[in-house]
């Protein structure tokens, strides 16, 4: 089963080069991401009509008028109707709330015109002139509420050339931005994805159980209630199957085949645990719903928890 592509959407201001040095690198084959909306503040954005050209969905909402949070939920509200999974911003001029950062941590990402922490802000090229420097470049970070101040995720160096102006020097930027974003933002979806990544995120919310603790068993990670029994388990090509998945307990065989016969894309019936009503979920689709595994991994637990614990509310 071929993993689907991260769905990304970019946020514009204006002419959207980055935008488009995203989406012409996702054309690639092996590429792990697509570009499946571009949305600016600005409805005359050129961006948007190169975008619109190659068949990508558009959104363009003006944001005079509007406090930013209400202005940031009606973008949010778009991305999400439009299954956006990361949030890429290409020279988008707008401040984002708090709220819209909280929600999107980890998976937005910005591109500035400067080695960071250097020189945050608006007129880079000038202020790199200005202190003399003989070396710039570019960098593709993870947005946080601090402006430019995100953890570092890449950075391409530029050269400052004799004679340079802030125009000349912000064209040569550009070509490195335009290789930059698009190898990082490649890097990011493939590392969130690959199972050390996928068990990670299982093994936090599995171990934020009540008494969960987790050990080997059966070949595999597995998480278990203290003075119960398992309640979860992590398999990665566990018998040869090429399969990344999340074993849990289903109400018994009959709930499984049901499953299965619904979403034979996601659920499946897995070796040796399966006869006992236990289902595989596929973590390995590339469209993960976090809550689901969530749900699953509590109904679990409490399958498999003492009395005690099973009624405790959380």
């Amino acid at each position: 089963m071929m993993a689907e592509r991260a769905r990304v959407g970019v946020l514009i201001s204006g002419t959207g080069s980055n935008m488009a040095a995203l989406l012409y690198a996702s054309q690639a084959p092996d590429c792990p991401y697509e570009i499946v909306l571009v949305a600016s503040n600005n409805p005359d954005a050129p961006g948007l009509a190169l975008a619109h050209g190659e068949g990508v969905a558009t959104f363009a909402q003006p944001h005079k008028g509007l406090k930013r949070a209400e202005y940031d939920a009606i973008i949010d509200a778009e991305l999400t109707r439009h299954g956006v999974e990361y949030v890429a911003l290409a020279g988008y001029m707008r401040l984002l709330s708090d709220t819209f950062v909280e929600k999107w941590q980890g998976r937005c990402l910005n591109i500035h015109p400067s080695l960071l922490p250097a020189h945050k802000g608006l007129d880079v090229h000038e202020a790199v002139l200005e202190a003399g420097e003989n070396v710039t470049g570019c960098t593709v970070h993870l947005v946080t509420p601090e402006l430019d101040d995100g953890p570092i995720l890449g950075q391409t160096r530029v050269a400052v050339l004799s004679g340079d102006t802030p125009a000349s020097l912000a064209n040569r930027v550009h070509y490195a931005e335009h290789q930059l974003y698009a190898r990082v933002l490649a890097d990011l979806v493939r590392a969130e994805r690959a199972p050390e990544a996928l068990l990670g995120r299982v093994r936090t919310l599995a171990l934020a159980l009540p008494a969960a603790e987790e050990k080997r068993s059966h070949g595999a990670p597995g998480f278990f209630v203290r003075g119960g029994k398992f309640f979860a388990y992590f398999q990665q090509n566990h018998h040869g199957d090429d399969i990344t998945a999340l074993l849990v307990k289903a109400s018994g065989v009959e709930e499984q085949a049901q499953l299965i016969e619904n979403d034979p894309d996601r659920y499946y019936r897995p070796a040796y645990l399966g006869a006992s009503g236990w289902v595989g979920i596929r973590l390995d689709t590339g469209t993960t719903d976090w809550a689901h595994i969530e749900d699953w991994l509590n109904r679990s637990w409490r399958a498999s928890a003492p009395k005690r614990l099973a009624l405790l509310p959380f």
